[in-house]
């Protein structure tokens, strides 16, 4: 029998058994899921379940989709008592040639609802936070001399929320393998991980899409990564760095303290070990 789940609810069953304990009984009765699911993800302890689809369908939906979008806007435009139903546009869209199923109409228009969906709702981002629950991290780009040669690395920052303990490491680039190598080292480093991790709310490497409010896609590789560590990932609302205020102000600290004046090295290699005895001083 072929199942799929995604990523995040794989990523939900293993961080509610194994980091809050729950029974399999709680977390299908949370996650509205059924037991053989839950057993599954548990005893195969992987972090993603992929299905190979041999034959990619069209949908008769796909042709029709800016014609529908059109209707619900200008229907959603008019006076609430004005309305038309699901239904009665549907009979629209069939009289105007589509030939297609209601259900597939249905779900559209439910994406389409969730996409232009009410105002963002404030959120409340404590300031305080527990042992091991939250750490933050972001990138800054430095300027250091390698070998007599003047480069610009890219500096990956983890703090702990609670303890304000950092970690820093210098790459030649901001790529996905880096941003995995980061969290390995850092991790180590701290000889653990916290339940969740607060990012930018766009960095290129962990989000595919941005949706309303701190909602975002990651992508599967970032996904399983934050699934393997039970670490669930957090987005900064746009526009307001201060959720992840401690991590901003360590890159403005690092670089006043580290790499001013500017730092020489041989390698690459000797500038991270020195920077890892000054996290540890």
């Amino acid at each position: 029998m072929f199942w799929m789940l995604v990523l995040e609810t794989i990523a939900k069953i293993r961080r509610l058994s194994l980091v809050q304990g729950k029974s399999i009984k709680a977390i299908c009765r949370e996650l509205k899921i059924s037991r053989k699911v839950v057993r599954k993800v548990l005893r195969s302890e992987e972090t993603e379940f992929r299905y190979e689809r041999k034959h990619q369908p069209y949908p008769r939906m796909g042709a029709w989709r800016e014609t529908l979008d059109r209707l619900l806007s200008a229907n959603a435009a008019k006076p609430q008592r004005e309305r038309l139903t699901l239904i009665r546009i549907f009979e629209e869209l069939r009289g105007l040639g589509y030939d297609g199923s209601y259900s597939s109409g249905w779900r559209h228009a439910q994406s389409w609802a969730a996409d232009r969906g009410s105002a963002v709702a404030e959120a409340y981002i404590p300031l305080s936070f527990a042992p091991g629950e939250a750490y933050q991290f972001d990138w800054s780009h430095e300027i250091v001399l390698l070998d007599g040669v003047t480069v610009t690395v890219k500096v990956a920052h983890m703090r702990l929320c609670h303890s304000r303990m950092f970690f820093v490491k210098a790459y030649p680039r901001e790529t996905q393998e880096m941003v995995f190598d980061a969290h390995d080292r850092a991790f180590a480093f701290f000889r653990g991980a916290c339940t969740r991790g607060i990012y930018d709310d766009n960095m290129k490497t962990a989000v595919d899409a941005i949706f309303i409010g701190r909602d975002r896609r990651y992508n599967r590789r970032f996904a399983q990564m934050c699934g393997h560590y039970l670490v669930e990932p957090e987005a900064c609302t746009p526009a307001a760095g201060w959720e992840k205020g401690q991590v901003e102000n360590q890159v403005g600290l690092v670089r006043e303290r580290f790499f001013t004046p500017r730092l020489r090295f041989k390698t690459l290699e000797d500038l991270n070990g020195w920077l890892a005895d000054k996290c540890v001083a």
